[in-house]
Formats: structure tokens, sequence, C-alpha cells
């Protein structure tokens, strides 16, 4: 009879992700993150070449998977894209929430920055509410190691509730950790056994929660964490509700989870909080837990080894010299890029079109038809040398300049110094970068 997309896939819908599995035991494996934090290295340590690309279905952002085993069990590994959060402000992120919380994968792995840990805790925290058996996966333990960085693993397991893993993964350091804590993982998932809750609400967003539970159970698929589709229902994220629509039609069409959030809402509206106040509790509730979860976990053993990063932070993103510098800086970049690219474009252009008088004396010479050779020579290559020597020196100047400023980590300052503005336009600070 062979495999099915049943059978191979994840029981997902038409324009879910194919998975392709070699067995029908094989586990899908979701491999999350911030960008920057080594997912990718990870991914590419515990696949080797058994790995395949291609596009998610109709989108333009690319998909990992490959293919890994423990000996027993294997794993499809899916590396998705990089986010800061699972609210999406981008394609990228919700691809990502997509697959996490609506395509239900057997397991997802985390994977965080062990230098930075209480930024990435921000994720894991949504991670682990919308789908509890998962894995951290802290990387970069040498990097933390250098910069004196203790990272108490096994505390940071206490709290969490789940398997935690530390890796060095360039160094292959640390990925048997990540076999263990998945079939860890798995069983206990098998098993069903307790998890606790990590996050709690503001009381008035709990009561709220109690209430609509029990309304949008009923009508949402059993592989969807249905508190976390209520908090989120909650947050009214526009984006979301998209997604909701298309992964979970019932809840989104039911008009009495609708007449029910609408009754939400008037009371909290009756009691003073707007839509606003309520997202902000809400963000703000996985921001302390973060820090909770850091207290004695991170230990710094020499306290000023980021004062340097502060006061960058400071000056590139406050609001008196935050804007300056951000324009100064990318005034500078053009003016190079234009203004440098004047010299090795007026040599290529020399060089390319003296190459094109020599072509067309050898075809005279040769006696080749002026047709053809007007075509060919005057045309085709004329085209050719006027694009290589008038866009090639610009290119070969700016995207190494911009690259410097990424590896600097300028770039992410300016998408938070533009947010706002782009907010304004329905976008977010890191399109700015696009732009």
């Amino acid at each position: 009879m062979g495999l099915s997309r049943d059978s191979v896939g994840i029981k997902s819908v038409d324009m879910g992700l194919e998975i392709k599995k070699r067995s029908e035991t094989d586990k899908v494996i979701a491999l999350a993150g911030n960008p920057n934090v080594g997912k990718s290295t990870v991914f590419n340590q515990l696949t080797g070449m058994n790995q395949h690309t291609g596009n998610w279905p109709g989108k333009t952002v690319a998909n990992a998977q490959g293919y890994c085993s423990d000996g027993g069990q294997g794993y499809v590994m899916v590396d998705i894209p990089g986010c800061y959060s699972l609210m999406a402000h981008s394609t990228e992120e919700e691809v990502a929430r997509d697959f996490i919380c609506f395509e239900n994968p057997d397991a997802v792995v985390v994977v965080c920055d062990a230098t930075c840990l209480e930024r990435n805790l921000n994720l894991v925290l949504q991670v682990l509410e919308a789908s509890p058996y998962s894995v951290v996966c802290v990387n970069l333990m040498d990097e933390a190691e250098k910069k004196q960085i203790t990272v108490r693993l096994d505390l940071l397991e206490q709290r969490l509730g789940v398997p935690v893993a530390g890796t060095a993964a360039r160094s292959k350091k640390g990925l048997d950790q990540i076999y263990t804590s998945l079939s860890r993982c798995l069983e206990e998932k098998e098993e069903k056994a307790f998890r606790p809750r990590l996050i709690n609400y503001p009381e008035y967003i709990e009561k709220a929660i109690e209430k609509l539970i029990p309304i949008a159970e009923p009508l949402s698929s059993d592989k969807i964490n249905t508190r976390w589709l209520c908090a989120r229902l909650l947050d009214s994220n526009e984006n979301l509700m998209t997604a909701v629509k298309t992964y979970v039609a019932p809840v989104a069409e039911s008009q009495e989870v609708m007449a029910c959030l609408e009754e939400i809402r008037s009371q909290w509206k009756e009691e003073g909080y707007d839509q606003e106040r309520v997202s902000d509790d809400m963000a703000n509730v996985f921001i302390k837990k973060a820090e909770y979860l850091c207290k004695d976990v991170v230990i710094y053993e020499n306290q000023t080894y980021n004062r340097k990063d502060r006061k960058l932070d400071w000056l590139f993103t406050s609001k008196s010299t935050g804007f300056p510098i951000m324009f100064l800086v990318l005034l500078g970049i053009f003016w190079l890029t234009i203004t440098g690219a004047n010299y090795p474009s007026q040599l290529l252009s020399k060089a390319l079109f003296s190459v094109e008088d020599w072509l067309s004396s050898a075809a005279d010479w040769a006696g080749v038809p002026s047709i053809l050779s007007n075509l060919l020579i005057h045309g085709v290559y004329r085209v050719l040398a006027w694009v290589v020597s008038v866009m090639l020196p610009p290119m070969a100047i700016f995207f190494p300049m911009f690259t410097l400023l990424e590896d600097f980590g300028y770039l992410p300052r300016v998408a938070f110094n533009l947010d706002r503005c782009f907010k304004k336009c329905s976008a977010c600070g890191k399109q700015a970068l696009t732009m």
C-alpha cells in the first residue's frame, strides 16, 4: 500500500509542511530558538548530510529537514526559522508559531544562548505554554565559560520541569544529552506525566481563561493546548486570529466563543482594562518569570563583563543619541558605497570596454557577419559589461559593510530604534533593515 501523506506527515492540512520520514516510528522534532544562538549548528551537527531543504508551502521562507538517530529511535529534525517570540510580527515568526502550536510535532527542542539566557527564556516559556513536552538546549556553553558565566543546568531543569541539555555545538560537545533529553521527554509525553504550569496571568485574565476554556475545548483539536489558545484569543493578536481561522476553524467561527469574548471584554472595559493593558500585562508575566528563572541559575564571576555592551546600548538606543548616530552611520555607509564605487567602476568599465573593442576587431578579422557581431558583441556583451561595471563595485562595498554592522550588533539596535515608527504602519522594526 505504501506510505501515505497521513503516515509520513503529522496529519496536517494541505497548507502544512510535509514531513519526510524514513519509518512510521520516526518522531518529528521542531528545532526552535532565537536568531544567532547556534540553532542551525545544532541541526547540522545532529543531522550531518541527511538533510534536504525547501520552502514552507505558500511562503518564501526556506525550511530544512534532517534525519538523525540515537540508535533505536529515529528523529526527523525540522529547523524552523529563528524567532524571538511566538507573538508573530513577521512571516518567519508566523511559520515558527504555526508549526509549533498547530501542526503538532512530537516534541520541540528550544535552543538558547548560555551567554544571555534570560533574554532567550522568553521564547522558551512561550513554547512551553503551548507545548509542555519540550526540551531546552542551552548552547554556547563554551562561550559562557570564556566570559566567566556559570549556568546551573540542574537548577534550571528543576524550575522549568522539563529536560535541559547543555551543549557547545561547534565542538560537538553535549549533543548526546539532546538525545537523552528527547527520549525522556517523549516517554513522559506517552505517560502523560504531570507538567507544572509555569505561566500564571493576573487574576482578571485567569478568570477570563477559565470562563473561555469550557466553550473552546470541545471545538478545538485535542492536539492543540486549549489553555494556550484561550490566552491567545484574549490577547487579540490579529495575526494569530488568521492562523486560528486556518487551523482551528470551528473555534474561529463559533458564535458562542465570540459572544464569550465580547462579554469578557465588556466586563474588562467596565473595570478599566483596555486591550493594550491586557496585552502588556500578559507580556510582562513572561519577562518577570524569565527573570525569576535566571536568579541563582546564571552566575557571573565577572560582574562587569557586559559593561561595555550596556554603554553601547545606551549610546545607540537612547532618545538623545540613538537616531542621530543611526542617521550618521547609514549616511556614511551610503556615501562610501556610492563615492567609493566610482573608482573601481571606472576601472572595470575601461577594462571591459577595451575587451569589447578587441572582440570587435577579432570578429572583423575573422569575417563574422556584422549583424551577428552587432548582436553578440555590441549588444549582449556591452550590456553585460555595463551591468557588471555599474553594479558589482557598490555591491562589493555595501554588503561587507552591512555584514560588519550585523556582526558588531548594531543592526538589531537600528531595528529597536525604528520599531515604534514602523508599528504605526502595522509593521515592525526588523523590516527597517530590508528598506
